[in-house]
């Protein structure tokens, strides 16, 4: 049975003091996910709140972030509108990576079997030249391989090795990319 009153924040940290959470929350929801805002700020703001972020990226708006300070992106790397990198633990997506349109990157989750209803978190890795299609939710603990592609509307829940196809019916290899 549950026990949600007894659930605690205990061992997990956001990274970055209270001021600097509610000042990137203040930005991203003001400026960052904004449609005026251009992707070369937004690029610069991720980094100004810690990310590292490489050359070439493009990040399109209503993308969420939950801690800049958690994000590493690779060169040439897409992220689509309305996309979700719900951060609690790192997220890196490596160069030439696209996640499309409101995909969500998960790394919180929660013991199911545990009473306190504990958090049962992990960082998310997107290799070189993977694709997460729209819609698509990648959860905690994944690795997603090199130029392997989750298919639109799945949910990965275990790692895609390299060149394999994630959709709903199973995975199919891939041909080598040129």
């Amino acid at each position: 049975m549950r026990n949600l009153p007894a659930f605690t924040l205990a061992g997990y940290d956001k990274g970055r003091s209270k001021l600097i959470q509610a000042l990137w929350f203040a930005v991203m929801n003001t400026l960052f996910m904004a449609w005026f805002c251009p992707a070369r700020l937004r690029v610069a703001l991720l980094r100004a709140f810690g990310a590292t972020i490489g050359e070439g990226v493009l990040i399109r708006h209503r993308v969420r972030v939950l801690w800049p300070w958690k994000l590493t992106v690779g060169d040439h790397t897409w992220i689509g509108e309305g996309a979700w990198l719900l951060n609690l633990e790192p997220v890196t997506l490596g160069a030439h990576v696209c996640v499309s349109q409101e995909a969500l990157l998960c790394t919180g989750s929660h013991d199911h079997r545990a009473a306190d209803f504990r958090y049962r978190n992990a960082p998310i890795t997107v290799e070189d030249g993977a694709w997460i299609a729209a819609r698509a939710t990648v959860l905690a603990g994944v690795t997603v391989g090199r130029h392997a592609v989750v298919a639109a509307g799945t949910t990965l829940h275990r790692d895609l090795p390299e060149l394999t196809l994630h959709t709903a019916d199973g995975r199919k290899p891939l041909p080598v990319p040129a």
